[in-house]
This record gives structure tokens, C-alpha cells and sequence, in this order.
């Protein structure tokens, strides 16, 4: 159950609305590409909108250091949007300070605009008292609707709320719900599939959902430092060697419940044309790497899977942008959707996969956030949620 306010639930009639948006999104010579993100945002931004009131958007754009940069300018993002909704929006070439102000001061109900780059400024990422004043300043409630800076502590996440009326907006009130309720109250069997790279990015994750999930599925580079903790050597596959012996204290707890694979796709090198071979677990020969999960994973982890009541995803199991790597994440993917299992996925990789496979309107409920989605995996409370009015 979700337990904090949403726009539902105030008066917005007239009053300026500052929403926090997650508008990072990839932008190439000024135009949008993947606008996920942005759609995501419209149901708050309408609702809004058709309740009279003027709608201030603001949202962090790639990593620009401490300064503006041209580069990640919100204005393209704008215009996007401005397509999106069929009507102007406005822009301000700053989110805080005079021009910021004189925007805000003179936007009418029923009216749009986007400030700049909160990253712009380096209080920002610090939660700056006076950049949350700054921006609190500019509106009469706070909305945060950007699950994927959830879990940063940020001026335009977290700090502003102490000076507003503060609820949440649709898309977070959604991917609170789905996630919750698929850690804490799960329809079972409750299978979990982690991949990715590193084990190190979901120890508390797998820590976690041992306690929660009846099987945990593991592929990605992060099941070749098991294979290490197990006593394989692995070659030239990617491993944390510092996170052996954790590996094999997550692997005695896990005992029956955390499955590996069975076989794998091993390559020569890392490469989308590298010779290829597919063989049990087990030592990998020298000079050779692990890139993929085996057909026989595929099938193990797909029986698992069949019978599912809830699945959540989070990592790629092997290294799907290369096409002869690519067939043990497409082919959980489609287990996924065939398992009639509630699923949430989550990681920019694993969307990325299930977009690819064409199976994404098979999934329940794909999240908009990786950092924010594992910290709830994990258990952890996310700032920009908690600082929310209760209801």
C-alpha cells in the first residue's frame, strides 16, 4: 500500500506546481532519443494541467561538472515535449535566480515551462540550503514524480520538500506500489533473476531477497565470481576477486534457493565476431571468457520461472549487445512473459533487453529507475519518498 500523499489528494487550482522530473534522457545533435522517461512523466503533467494549475518542471540531465554545459541542456527535451503535450512550453535558461524567478512569476494556469539543468549548480547534488530555498521559492506545492533520482538526497529531490507541501506523483506512486509489493507482499512463488556485471553493485540486494524470494536466478558477469568462489577458474572472464568471500557466504546461505548456471557460452575474446562455444559449467580453458548463459540455464531457469506468481528482474545475463551473446537474456525474457507471472523489470540494461526483444508490453510493470529500483530491492528507504507527506 502506498502511504504517502499524491496529487490526488490536494487542491492545485491556481497554484504554481513544481515537479520533479526524471527528464534524463539521451539527447544527439538536439534531438531526444529514447523518450521513455518523458512519456512516463505525462500523466502527472496532465492531471495537473486539467486541475488549473501552472506546471514548473525541473529534472537533471547526464553528469555535467559542477557547471553549465551546452551539452546537457534541458531546451531539446522541452521542445520534446512541447510535441508530447501539443502545446508551447516554456523555457528558463537557469532553474534558479532572476531568470528562473521571472518565468516562474509569469506563467499562467494551464501553462508549462521547463527550467535548466539542475546540475548546473554543484548545491544541487550537495542538498544545499539555498538552492532548495531557491527552488521552493518558485512554486506553492512540490510534486515528486522522478523515481529514478529517488534515491538521491538532492536539492530538487529531497531539500525543497522542507519548505512545501510535498506529494507524490503518479509515475512514483506506480513504481512504489509495483516494487513494494513485490518484496513485501509477493504473490508466490516469488522468483528474483539478478544479473549484470558485478556482484558488488546487489549485495544487499541478494542479501535481502534470500529473505524474501523462493529462488534467486543469477547470470551476467556477476555469476562468474561465484563460479571463482566455488574453486572454477574462470580465465579471462570478469570477476571481482575482492567479492570471493562474500560470494561464497551469499552461496551458503542460498544454499538450494540461489541457482547458478548450468552451462555457459564461452568466447576468445571480448568481441561481437569472437569464436564462440558452448559448455557445462565448469573451468573455463585459458584465454577464453564467459559472455552468456548456456541453452541449458536457459531451459533450467525457464521451468523455474514457469510457475511463478511474481518475477523481478534486474541485470542482463549475458552480453546481449553482441547478437551471438544475446540468446540467454532474450530467451529469460520471454520465459518471463510467458510465466503469466505478475513481472516487474528494472536496470537500464535489462529494459534495454526486454525493449530489444520486443516483449515489453508483455511485462506488468517496467521501472524507470536502476538505482532507485535496487535500493528498494534492497530494502532501503529512498529520500525523495520519505521527505513526502504522509496520508
Amino acid at each position: 500500500m502506498f502511504s504517502k500523499k499524491t496529487v490526488r489528494d490536494i487542491d492545485v487550482k491556481g497554484k504554481k506546481v513544481f515537479v520533479r522530473v526524471d527528464f534524463n534522457v539521451p539527447v544527439k545533435d538536439g534531438v531526444v532519443g529514447d523518450d521513455t522517461r518523458v512519456q512516463a512523466a505525462l500523466p502527472t503533467i496532465r492531471y495537473l494541467l486539467d486541475n488549473g494549475a501552472a506546471v514548473i518542471l525541473a529534472s537533471h540531465l547526464g553528469r555535467p561538472k559542477g557547471g553549465p554545459d551546452p551539452k546537457f541542456t534541458l531546451k531539446p527535451v522541452a521542445d520534446h515535449l512541447s510535441k508530447l503535450l501539443g502545446m508551447p512550453v516554456a523555457f528558463a535558461e537557469d532553474c534558479i535566480g532572476p531568470v528562473a524567478e521571472k518565468a516562474a512569476k509569469a506563467l499562467k494556469p494551464g501553462q508549462v515551462l521547463v527550467l535548466e539543468n539542475t546540475r548546473f549548480h554543484p548545491e544541487e547534488e550537495k542538498n544545499g540550503v539555498e538552492m532548495s530555498e531557491a527552488l521552493a521559492g518558485l512554486a506553492d506545492v512540490f510534486v515528486n514524480d522522478a523515481f529514478g533520482t529517488a534515491h538521491r538526497a538532492h536539492a530538487s529531490t529531497a531539500g525543497i520538500a522542507a519548505y512545501l507541501p510535498s506529494v507524490a506523483g503518479f509515475l512514483l506512486e506506480k513504481e512504489i506500489q509495483y516494487l513494494g509489493q513485490a518484496i513485501d507482499d509477493p504473490k508466490r512463488p516469488f522468483v528474483a533473476i539478478l544479473g549484470g556485471a558485478k556482484i558488488s553493485d546487489k549485495i544487499g540486494v541478494i542479501r535481502n531477497l534470500l529473505q524474501k524470494a523462493d529462488a534467486i536466478l543469477i547470470g551476467g558477469g556477476m555469476a562468474n565470481t561465484f563460479f571463482k568462489a566455488e574453486g572454477y577458474p574462470v580465465a579471462d572472464s570478469l570477476v571481482e576477486n575482492e567479492a570471493l568471500e562474500t560470494a561464497r557466504e551469499l552461496l551458503a546461505i542460498g544454499k538450494t534457493r540461489l541457482r547458478l548456471p548450468v552451462d555457459m557460452v564461452i568466447a576468445d575474446k571480448f568481441d561481437a565476431e569472437a569464436a564462440a562455444r558452448t559448455m557445462p559449467a565448469g573451468p573455463v580453458p585459458d584465454g577464453w571468457r564467459i559472455l552468456d548463459i548456456g541453452p541449458e540455464t536457459i531451459e533450467a531457469y525457464s521451468k523455474v520461472l514457469k510457475g511463478a506468481g511474481t518475477v523481478v528482474w534486474n541485470g542482463p545475463m549475458g552480453v546481449f549487445e553482441f547478437p551471438r551473446f544475446a540468446a540467454g537474456t532474450f530467451g529469460v525474457a520471454k520465459a518471463v512473459c510467458e510465466s503469466g507471472a505478475v513481472s516487474v523489470v528494472g536496470g537500464g540494461d535489462s529494459v534495454a533487453a526486454i525493449n530489444e526483444s520486443g516483449l515489453a508490453d508483455k511485462i506488468t510493470h517496467i521501472s524507470t529507475g536502476g538505482g532507485a529500483s535496487l535500493e528498494m530491492l534492497e530494502g532501503l528507504t529512498l529520500p525523495g519518498v520519505a521527505v513526502l507527506l504522509d496520508k
